[in-house]
């Protein structure tokens, strides 16, 4: 299998998880809010900046997903490391609030490093295509 294509693959799978785990979020804040690694739910009513995580989630997979499907490759692997901060960012909240180390070092920590490394993989592979000349066109007799 060609690096493409694994990068595509793994891409594809980034988009899908964080769709996923987005969705989840919005439809279920209450039985999703656990496996984000922080010690308690927000007292009250607390649903809403969970729906707020869960909206933030689907936007970021929507706008990768867009990237995939209309061949933008290049602006794909940027988008890719710039949306790992989201998720470092999600770990880094989980540590600063005694949550979960495990979760935050394996989920959070894990997620964003494996897109950054595709999202670098991805700028690679666009960087060797637009390095490379440019044959001339053939011009006519």
């Amino acid at each position: 299998m060609s690096l493409k294509k694994i990068n595509t693959v793994l891409a594809a799978a980034f988009i899908l998880f964080i769709l996923w785990f987005g969705t989840e979020f919005i439809l279920s804040p209450e039985t999703t809010a656990p496996g984000y690694g922080l010690p308690s739910r927000p007292s009250g009513d607390g649903d809403g900046f969970l729906i707020i995580k869960g909206i933030r989630d689907v936007v970021l997979a929507l706008v990768l997903g867009i990237l995939l499907v209309t061949g933008h490759r290049r602006a794909l692997g940027w988008a890719l490391l710039v949306e790992a901060l989201a998720a470092y960012g999600d770990m880094t909240n989980v540590l600063a609030h005694h949550g979960s180390v495990a979760t935050a070092l394996g989920v959070h920590c894990l997620t964003a490093t494996l897109m950054a490394v595709n999202g670098l993989l991805i700028m690679r592979e666009t960087r060797k295509v637009a390095a490379a000349p440019a044959t001339p066109a053939p011009q006519p007799a």
